[in-house]
């Protein structure tokens, strides 16, 4: 079993560090995305461990626009061309944290050989909120003069957008554990079809959107597990999860979650230890 932790961040790379020690195993390789906007100075010395590679290829990622599926997909292709064969790829962001150890994490996807695990929901039937992320249009990827106006101006005269090749759309969370083979499915499906990746482009949040619908409307269905074993509490309301303290460590030493989000290197030290002791 092998498997590529693909990470990406923008801060905080001791927290990075401290998740690298935490999963230190010969069957963990770390990928890391630093967002373009910022230095990947303070990264480099993260190289020192054998196991860790920064990505090269990097992406200007901004908050719920199509750049964070751009830098995915850019990660995606630099785990491919390594030509390791590794049969899971676990995507997390720099504020995840491990709260199950390394041995318990290999023995998960042991027994889970072949299986593809992320969050799925309908948007047409059950995330019926979400809609509007997909049928309107989203300049977020944009900046100029006026943008705003613009979006609610071409909003107003434009018909709703629907999504391109008939299929159904599905969303949820932007996070995943795939096979290489199911992830590389969805590059490339996406990249040959532009008029789909132009669709994308102008939905809000599109890394909530695109690996769940390709992968739902794909041969791969049958395989999805409805889960992507995160613990993320959403109890505080609006678009950011709460970042958990000390009073969670019950709850997240109860959960059969693997990852947990999210933390703060500063703020949660002490409850880091604890899960350290899981």
């Amino acid at each position: 079993m092998k498997v590529a932790h693909l990470i990406l961040t923008y801060t905080n790379p001791k927290l990075t560090e401290r998740l690298i020690k935490r999963l230190s195993h010969p069957s963990f390789d770390f990928y890391i995305h630093v967002d373009k906007k910022f230095s990947i100075k303070p990264y480099l010395y993260l190289q020192q461990y054998p196991n860790v590679f920064l990505v090269h290829n990097r992406e200007d990622v901004r908050w719920a626009g199509y750049n964070t599926i751009k830098a995915t997909f850019k990660c995606i292709k630099e785990i491919a061309a390594t030509e390791i064969k590794y049969d899971y790829i676990n995507f997390i962001s720099g504020q995840d944290y491990p709260i199950k150890s390394a041995e318990y994490m290999l023995n998960f996807f042991e027994k889970n050989k072949g299986k593809e695990f992320i969050e799925f929901e309908s948007i047409e039937d059950k995330w019926i909120e979400a809609l509007p992320r997909i049928t309107r249009y989203h300049f977020v990827n944009f900046t100029f003069r006026g943008k705003y106006r613009t979006e609610k101006l071409v909003n107003f005269f434009a018909p709703k957008r629907k999504i391109p090749e008939g299929l159904k759309p599905y969303g949820k969370s932007m996070f995943w554990m795939l096979t290489p083979e199911c992830a590389k499915y969805v590059v490339h499906f996406v990249e040959s079809h532009p008029h789909l990746e132009r669709f994308f482009l102008f939905t809000w949040g599109s890394d909530e959107f695109v690996f769940q619908t390709i992968l739902m409307n794909s041969e791969y269905a049958d395989r999805l597990v409805n889960n992507d074993y995160r613990y993320i509490d959403w109890s505080s309301g609006g678009t950011h999860p709460k970042t958990l303290n000390i009073q969670d460590f019950t709850a997240l030493k109860n959960t059969d979650d693997l990852f947990a989000r999210k933390f703060s290197q500063d703020a949660n030290s002490k409850l880091l230890d604890m899960l350290d002791q899981l």
